[in-house]
């Protein structure tokens, strides 16, 4: 048992999270992933310098 309301909700939270994730990777393996999601995947992956251009234009 937690011994706060806080503590409950965040466990709470993490084993909502778990579930949308689980049904998130379940309807990817039966419907597979849209164009899309793929794009996006493929450009998480990618190098990004915009956190570099930024800091390059604090420090001007």
């Amino acid at each position: 048992m937690t011994s706060s309301r806080g503590h409950q909700g965040a466990h709470g939270i993490g084993q909502v999270e778990k579930q949308l994730n689980r049904q998130a990777q379940a309807a990817e393996q039966i419907q597979g992933t849209s164009q899309t999601d793929q794009e996006v995947l493929a450009a998480s992956r990618e190098p990004s310098s915009v956190l570099e251009e930024i800091v390059e234009t604090h420090n001007e």
